[in-house]
């Protein structure tokens, strides 16, 4: 079995989503969009570059501000999966190393 991260997928693309959203918005630029997301600039900067995936947290935020379903919004970028799954380690408990007293 193959795993690939969202970000080295060709569909994915957050500038889609980005654009879209400073249209749909009636923005003039990347800046616009931070302050009307209420972040700082590089963190939309970050995005467009990929060096920083769109969050669940950002997503709820752009829904949030432009009225645009979740569901649309992951479209706009190029995420098509049904499910997101979690691995089990997940909710396995950390080991905690044993301090001598």
């Amino acid at each position: 079995m193959t795993t690939t991260k969202l970000t080295d997928d060709l569909a994915y693309d957050p500038n889609n989503l980005l654009d879209a959203l400073i249209e749909k918005m009636q923005l003039k630029n990347d800046a616009a969009l931070s302050r009307a997301l209420e972040v700082a600039p590089p963190v939309i900067s970050k995005i467009r570059h990929r060096r920083l995936p769109v969050g669940a947290s950002m997503l709820l935020r752009m829904h949030e501000v432009s009225d645009v379903s979740i569901r649309d919004l992951r479209d706009l970028m190029g995420d098509r999966r049904e499910k997101f799954r979690i691995s089990p380690d997940h909710f396995k408990p950390k080991d905690v190393p044993e301090t001598s007293a």
